[in-house]
């Protein structure tokens, strides 16, 4: 056995110098399981599924002005053979993300938090990079060989078997290195590419400043370097600023543009925030205006709304709920889609009505073949409770889902959510408007907290909006400067 190890070892190695490739960026030659038609394929098929998860924003000024700038920066990047995909998707989470084979995504969230067009190009930069370096490649490739090893040597070496776990823990600490020499790198390119085309990568730095009150804000705290994927903002903003100016030097570059206020004209009226036409939750309880319904939520529990579900999980995550359309033109046919959809068989099943809307509800659990598999892998069998409901021309699925050990336990929640699910009648829960990003222009010199009140911005919020125009509230803000308040 221990030969056999060692003779898949020597395999692995005559692979693995058989599947570098040259790295674009670096010039250098890098493991790579994964081609460049592979990664094109990744995007073609992620593309439709993210658009889909998210939507995206219906504003046709922004999404030109991606797509312009992004298509730019492609032409400057390491990969410009790409066909790149840049776009705007509706979620107020403060993010931008990348997918392999050139498609690169802003949030609308951290569109409101720009404070310049040069602000935008560093971070736009960032995600090329990730692509252009074949950060995602890289990772896959790395990890598939990762679990070979390990894998292998708990073959060869049974009692190494009991610190899989450790194992596989050292090599997530490895691979989180990884993504920060990732980060690092993606840092560099945005610097070179926004610099390229014309901006101030130095504003790149300040936005990094933005993110850290953001996170400390939203009490998420600081996550120690060591844990995190992404370098301390801290950290970041004093390289970036270092980067810049060598790329000032190194270019010979002169006038570079911020497009301060030319970006925020370009964000004004943006919606900011939860839209509410989406559901939105208020004292525990789930309101859609559009569908006009609501249900309650589970009290403690974490829930994540998106156009295909909206979906909630207690903090221990021993349990999922969601909530989604179901497929079929009867409760009888939507129930046994989604069980076949799911291998579930039901071993209870009866007509109810919920708040008078003619309903199924079903008890299944993982048929027998997905139920062995389960035990093989030493995993506790599953167990659910769905709602079928009928109401306003849509059939709405409520499951719960937990271990079959478990769900005694949540069964109230679960039947408490689905029993609760009613049409929504308060008007003013229907006709609520969602605050948007407005600009306004200083009338009078003053500190940031002095030019906020006079917008009637209150005091709970103060910090908040400071954070959103990139200022501190003890900032000098001179007459006739542009600066975003929020508003309904």
């Amino acid at each position: 056995m221990r030969k056999h190890f060692v003779y898949s070892l020597a395999t692995s190695v005559f692979l693995l110098f058989n599947s570098c490739a040259t790295n674009p960026v670096t010039g250098k030659r890098d493991i790579s399981l994964v081609s460049e038609e592979q990664e094109i394929a990744m995007g073609l098929e992620a593309d439709p599924q993210i658009v889909a998860q998210y939507g995206l924003v219906q504003n046709p000024t922004l999404q030109k002005f991606i797509q312009e700038k992004g298509q730019q920066m492609a032409a400057v990047s390491h990969r410009p053979n790409l066909k790149y995909e840049f776009k705007i998707v509706d979620s107020p989470i403060l993010n931008a993300f990348a997918v392999p084979g050139g498609y690169v995504y802003f949030t609308r969230g951290i569109m409101a938090h720009f404070n310049s067009e040069a602000q935008f190009a560093g971070v736009l930069g960032h995600e090329i990079g990730h692509i252009t370096a074949r950060h995602s490649a890289q990772q896959q490739s790395k990890s598939i060989l990762t679990q070979g090893v390990l894998l292998g040597g708990m073959i060869a070496f049974p009692e190494l078997a009991e610190l899989g776990d450790v194992a596989s823990q050292g090599a997530s600490l490895l691979f989180l290195k990884f993504g920060r020499d990732d980060e690092r790198q993606s840092d560099e390119l945005g610097v070179e590419y926004s610099t390229k085309i014309g901006y101030d990568a130095s504003h790149m730095a300040d936005f990094f400043q933005t993110l850290q009150r953001q996170s400390a804000q939203s009490g998420q705290g600081e996550i120690p370097e060591w844990q995190s994927t992404h370098p301390n903002p801290a950290n970041r903003y004093s390289t970036v600023h270092q980067l810049a100016d060598q790329w000032k030097q190194k270019t010979n570059a002169t006038n570079l543009k911020e497009g301060r206020d030319s970006y925020l004209r370009m964000i004004d009226g943006l919606i900011y925030g939860e839209d509410p036409k989406q559901g939105f939750v208020e004292n525990n309880t789930f309101y859609h205006p559009e569908l006009k319904f609501q249900f309650p939520v589970p009290t403690g529990w974490n829930i994540q709304n998106t156009p295909q579900q909206v979906q909630m999980a207690p903090k221990d995550g021993k349990a999922l709920l969601f909530l989604r359309l179901a497929q079929g033109t009867s409760l009888e046919t939507a129930a046994q889609q989604m069980l076949q959809a799911n291998q579930l068989q039901a071993i209870e099943s009866k007509q109810v009505t919920v708040n008078g809307l003619p309903a199924l509800a079903v008890i299944a659990q993982q048929s027998t073949q997905q139920q062995q598999q389960a035990q093989q892998q030493q995993a506790a069998p599953i167990q659910a409770l769905s709602y079928f409901i009928q109401y306003g021309g849509n059939i709405y699925n409520i499951t719960g889902v937990s271990a079959a050990t478990d769900f005694n336990n949540y069964f109230q929640s679960f039947s408490a959510v689905a029993q609760n699910f009613r049409q929504l009648t308060d008007q003013e829960k229907i006709n609520r408007k969602p605050e948007v990003v407005r600009i306004k222009t200083v009338k009078a010199a003053g500190t940031l907290t002095q030019v906020l009140r006079t917008f009637s911005v209150p005091d709970k919020r103060l910090e908040e909006m400071a954070i959103l125009n990139g200022m501190q509230l003890t900032d000098r803000v001179e007459a006739k400067t542009l600066i975003k308040v929020i508003e309904k």
